[in-house]
């Protein structure tokens, strides 16, 4: 079907969503190869290309098997953000859906995943030297003092985010510095048109299976070299993309606070707490039909359905 017949019904943006290690990788190949179509990563750590084993990213034959994208196309020196994911997936939608009806998000950063099926506002950037005041805050003072701020400058939105995400916290503060205006109000939540239909399916497993998968990831990210991976890393650990799990604990460890056996577990830990909320932020889309990760036929028959 070329571009011209194309029409908005005819295209098709089938999301994958799901927490970490639910399986998302492997059922979006398998969908993939069936539609004979490509894959749009919305992992938000695996556009790092230094951050390969931490990130479980899809191995090199997994990426050879169908055509991804926004895997590896970052340095962690580089700076991004959802409002350039947005613009920069809506493009390539633009051009894959010329010769594919469908096109396969496959990935657990909610927030990216929004941007591109309903849009976010345009926020106004900052000057920089307002995020590097609030970063020596957070370096001096702790992630309270940030807290603490934004609970004053902005109730309605620290009553909803993750008060444990300094980025989150540093966004919010340095929208208001720069404008005097809270984010929470500059922020309309009106979903934008997009000039295609979305399918979302969720990955759906036992809290005990999922959990298993973690602990197990973990442990073949060890195997790996994760460890050897964090050390050359180390040296730019300030940087935002390493302020994440599997890199942080073992920081830690390269600093003598903790041993590298607790290092791990703490990585269990906070893998198991990052696919809660995961969860947490894709149970409230009712948009997503919940399948397992062994489902393809079931999703295939969403597809007809949707």
């Amino acid at each position: 079907m070329t571009a011209i017949q194309m029409s908005i019904d005819d295209r098709l943006l089938l999301v994958v969503a799901g927490p970490t290690a639910s399986g998302k990788t492997a059922l979006g190949i398998r969908l993939a190869q069936h539609l004979n179509t490509h894959i749009i990563s919305a992992d938000s750590r695996q556009f790092y290309r230094e951050m390969k084993i931490g990130t479980a990213a899809p191995s090199s034959g997994e990426l050879q098997s169908v055509p991804h994208h926004f895997i590896h196309q970052l340095s962690i020196q580089e700076t991004y953000n959802v409002s350039r994911y947005e613009s920069e997936v809506l493009d390539l939608l633009d051009q894959l859906f010329k010769n594919h009806r469908v096109a396969i998000m496959v990935g657990g950063s909610g927030l990216y995943i929004n941007a591109v099926c309903h849009g976010i506002d345009l926020l106004p950037d900052p000057e920089p030297e307002i995020r590097l005041d609030l970063k020596k805050i957070l370096e001096k003072s702790g992630i309270t003092a940030l807290q603490d701020e934004l609970m004053q400058v902005d109730p309605g939105y620290a009553d909803t985010v993750d008060l444990a995400n300094p980025a989150r916290l540093i966004r919010a503060i340095e929208i208001y510095r720069s404008t005097g205006v809270p984010y929470s109000m500059l922020r309309t939540n009106r979903p934008k048109i997009r000039p295609f239909r979305i399918v979302k399916i969720g990955l759906d497993l036992p809290r005990e299976m999922l959990n298993q998968r973690i602990n197990s990831r973990v442990d073949e990210m060890i195997d790996h070299g994760l460890v050897d991976e964090a050390r050359q890393l180390y040296p730019m650990r300030h940087l935002n993309a390493l302020n994440t799990v599997g890199y942080k604990e073992l920081f830690d460890y390269f600093e003598g606070k903790v041993s590298l056996d607790h290092a791990i577990e703490k990585i269990k830990t906070n893998s198991r707490r990052y696919a809660k909320r995961q969860l947490t932020w894709f149970r409230k889309d009712h948009e997503i039909k919940w399948v397992g990760p062994e489902d393809i036929m079931q999703v295939l028959q969403l597809l007809d359905a949707g």
